[in-house]
């Protein structure tokens, strides 16, 4: 099937916006008491229900919650699990919406010295960690653009770093130079270097964008009643891409907090 655009029917397509989610959902195995995943599971669903963004960048998901997450929201999957490139282990999963947007080429490499070895580590980090990007075609707008999904290390600064600088390497050496869109847990605030590594590549923070001012932007509630602290977690554009809308989602169901993240969502407009 030729997927090449017709430039002269682009032309005439007007920009639609796109509703975008990153989402941290914590893992569905740890011991979370009344906040596990199996307790937790409906109010984080109908919460997905309720925002339903187009496009939806998870992290610390296993297999399993990306299936129920995409059942639930009418989603496609794109991802592997970072422990075999398969199935086992955390997802850095980009979850779409066909009716919105038309998957046209998908990957998975592993943030190492070693990106293509399957489970490699490396500058530091104890975990494995991994980025999964995705090349769409909004059925809409008719544009193509990129989406990386990832979560970097929570210990080592040089892995972070590093890590970035390999996202940031494959986003520099992408064909055809589309818009790219980067979501994920980043394990640092807004002062750390990774910031500052996102902002020379080109990078804004829709929320930053939109809520420059803003003090109180933790989105890392770690269960508690009334967190505080930094924000980690991101919806980045790049180039013409308009930020129209951007939020942290602090919406609790039942009481209690949907994860021990707060997603964050933000509606973005494409040139």
């Amino acid at each position: 099937m030729d997927y090449s655009p017709d430039m002269t029917a682009l032309a005439l397509l007007a920009a639609v916006p796109l509703h975008v989610m990153t989402f941290n959902v914590r893992y569905g195995t740890a011991d979370d008491g009344l906040d596990r995943w199996e307790v937790r599971r409906p109010r984080a669903l109908e919460m997905l229900r309720r925002r339903h963004p187009d496009l939806l960048g998870v992290q610390e998901a296993l297999a399993f919650q990306v299936d129920e997450m995409a059942e639930a929201g009418g989603y496609l999957p794109v991802g592997v699990g970072r422990d075999d490139g398969r199935s086992a282990g955390e997802f850095s999963a980009i979850l779409y919406d066909p009716k919105r947007l038309r998957l046209l080429r998908s990957d998975t490499f592993w943030l190492s010295p070693t990106p293509g070895v399957v489970a490699s580590k490396g500058w530091g980090n104890g975990v494995v960690r991994i980025c999964t990007w995705a090349f769409f075609r909004d059925l809409r707008s008719g544009r193509e653009f990129y989406h990386f999904n990832t979560h970097l290390d929570h210990q080592s600064q040089l892995s972070r770093e590093k890590g970035i600088a390999l996202i940031l390497e494959r986003i520099a050496a992408r064909a055809p130079k589309a818009s790219a869109i980067v979501t994920g847990d980043f394990n640092v605030g807004e002062t750390n270097p990774v910031q500052e590594q996102m902002r020379t590549a080109g990078f804004r923070d829709t929320f930053r964008v939109l809520h420059p001012e803003t003090k109180d932007a933790v989105t890392f509630n770690g269960w508690r009643e009334n967190p505080s602290g930094d924000k980690i977690d991101y919806v980045f554009i790049d180039g013409e891409t308009k930020a129209l809308e951007a939020s942290i989602v602090r919406d609790k169901l039942d009481g209690r907090w949907v994860s021990d993240h707060m997603p964050v969502v933000a509606t973005i407009e494409m040139d």
